[in-house]
């Protein structure tokens, strides 16, 4: 139990009370759909008035454009983005992040919270639409980049548009979230996994083609040394 001092201190912390806020209705609109979505309920969940709401977000629309931006937008950033960045071989580190998806019961029921949220309100509401499509935009030309270097480097097959990959591979993932979320039935997102993860094996550059670039990468550094 917080004392008077603590309650106090809690409500003069705007910064706290805006990411409780946004916190807790992220979980309500994960649960019921932005339109479902009760601000009486997100208000019980944080022990915050009314009043406070619209002071941080001057509507429910305002409160669910900051859900967008601040908390769905980083979903695909951190799972998908940033492990991308950071590794040597892009289709190594697509397939770890495919792997590494959780298939717990109640995240197969709830589903993609990005999906979900385009599902619902991209036909109904244009500010919404926009928001999203920059995520999805954002996280394709993340991987794109990404499957980019890797041919660079002789890993990722020449032959491949990395845009139009990049693209398929989200339209794939996303469609085992669904069908999963649909059925309720893990199962089936771990066949998911094992498909995905096999056609990205396939997007390997051949053994010899990188043998052959390294070759060649060799060569130019002996005549760059005669030089």
């Amino acid at each position: 139990m917080l004392n008077a001092h603590d309650r106090k201190r809690r409500l003069r912390d705007p910064q706290r009370t805006r990411q409780r806020l946004l916190q807790a209705a992220f979980r309500e609109v994960y649960r019921s759909g932005f339109q479902g979505a009760g601000l009486d309920t997100i208000l019980a969940a944080t022990g915050v008035t009314k009043g406070a709401l619209y002071y941080h977000f001057g509507s429910k629309e305002a409160l669910g454009h900051a859900i967008v931006e601040e908390i769905v937008a980083a979903l695909p950033r951190d799972k998908w983005l940033r492990p991308l960045q950071e590794g040597k071989d892009p289709i190594d580190a697509l397939i770890d992040i495919v792997q590494a998806t959780s298939v717990r019961p109640k995240d197969v029921q709830g589903g993609c919270p990005l999906v979900n949220l385009a599902q619902e309100m991209s036909p109904l509401d244009e500010q919404f639409r926009k928001r999203l499509e920059r995520i999805f935009n954002s996280w394709q030309e993340g991987i794109a980049t990404a499957l980019r270097r890797g041919q660079s480097q002789g890993t990722v097959r020449r032959d491949l548009v990395p845009e139009e990959t990049a693209s398929f591979l989200i339209a794939m993932y996303e469609g085992y979230v669904l069908l999963a979320k649909n059925a309720q039935d893990p199962k089936i997102w771990n066949v998911g996994i094992r498909n995905i993860v096999g056609w990205l094996r396939s997007l390997r550059a051949p053994r010899q083609s990188r043998r052959g670039g390294r070759r060649l990468m060799s060569k130019e550094r002996v005549v760059k040394q005669r030089q």
